[in-house]
């Protein structure tokens, strides 16, 4: 089995389970690939018993044959992962080590019986849809993809932005807002979420259109199907905008063209049979619980 080990990069809180993992990857048949920029931050604080490789990109990852990739983190963590896997579809394997986790689905308590599902294949895949951004500028060159969200927001001013927004062409509405999020099914239970957007379950075949702060009152999020082609035109006081795809983000001009569509590739995710979506909303969401019991 070859495995990927990718993180930011190693704090001090997370010794401990960064130890743990590496302990028990050396009882196993295992050939490990190290993310560069993450090995560097060890600094000789982790004791590694076997032989590693380190990766740096995107090209480096997919000449190894990885079969899995394993993130240490958060949800965020994930995010950037996939930057690295794009269209390799290469199971990532989140082990939570931030807040939320959404995403990041096995806690570090786990750890161990993490490791021997994949061992033996006892773990699930989820399939998670994509946006793919398309830009005359081409703003993200190669990344120009996002497993959560795509916003349009003002940037230079405090005055509301104007976006035009076509679906297959034809004309959708026009938003006077702060903004405006297009999120996938996973994305829906983050910015889009806190926007007042509807949570989707991951394998719908939808996206999410959610204004952010809309000046018509009677504009509100709407779910489309996933298989249109969402254009823009900005308007605004200011000069300058922003245009993110997940945590990355770029300077754009009103004239600049914009168009998102699903993907033709999708993220995986691993988990286990017993942290599927209705759990995460339970836990992370609270749901079902009632304060006053």
């Amino acid at each position: 089995m070859r495995l990927a080990i990718f993180s930011r990069f190693l704090k001090t809180e997370h010794l401990p389970v960064a130890q743990e993992l590496f302990n028990l990857l050396a009882t196993k048949n295992v050939e490990l690939f190290i993310f560069k920029d993450y090995y560097e931050t060890f600094n000789n604080q982790l004791i590694i018993q076997q032989k590693i490789e380190t990766f740096a990109n995107h090209e480096e990852l997919k000449q190894q044959n990885i079969d899995f990739v394993i993130t240490l983190g958060g949800d965020g963590t994930i995010l950037e992962a996939a930057t690295l896997v794009r269209n390799l579809e290469i199971p990532i394997m989140g082990i939570n080590l931030g807040r939320l986790g959404f995403l990041a689905m096995i806690e570090k308590h786990r750890l161990a019986l993490a490791i021997d599902a994949l061992e033996m294949n006892a773990f699930v895949l989820d399939n998670r849809s994509v946006l793919h951004l398309e830009s005359a500028d081409n703003l993200f060159e190669d990344s120009n993809f996002a497993l959560n969200d795509f916003t349009i927001v003002k940037r230079d001013t405090s005055s509301m932005v104007i976006i035009h927004t076509y679906l297959n062409g034809e004309f959708l509405n026009s938003y006077w807002a702060d903004g405006i999020i297009i999120a996938t099914p996973t994305g829906s239970t983050g910015y889009s979420l806190s926007c007042g957007g509807p949570i989707i379950f991951p394998n719908s075949s939808n996206f999410v259109i959610t204004p952010v702060a809309p000046h018509n009152l009677n504009v509100r999020p709407l779910i489309i199907a996933d298989d249109g082609v969402l254009s823009f035109e900005i308007e605004g006081r200011g000069e300058n905008f922003l245009c993110t795809l997940d945590s990355r983000y770029r300077t754009i001009k009103a004239h600049t063209q914009l168009a998102v569509r699903k993907a033709d590739f999708k993220v995986r995710l691993v988990r286990f049979s017993d942290r599927n979506f209705l759990y995460m909303l339970r836990e992370k969401l609270h749901w079902g619980v009632d304060s006053r019991n």
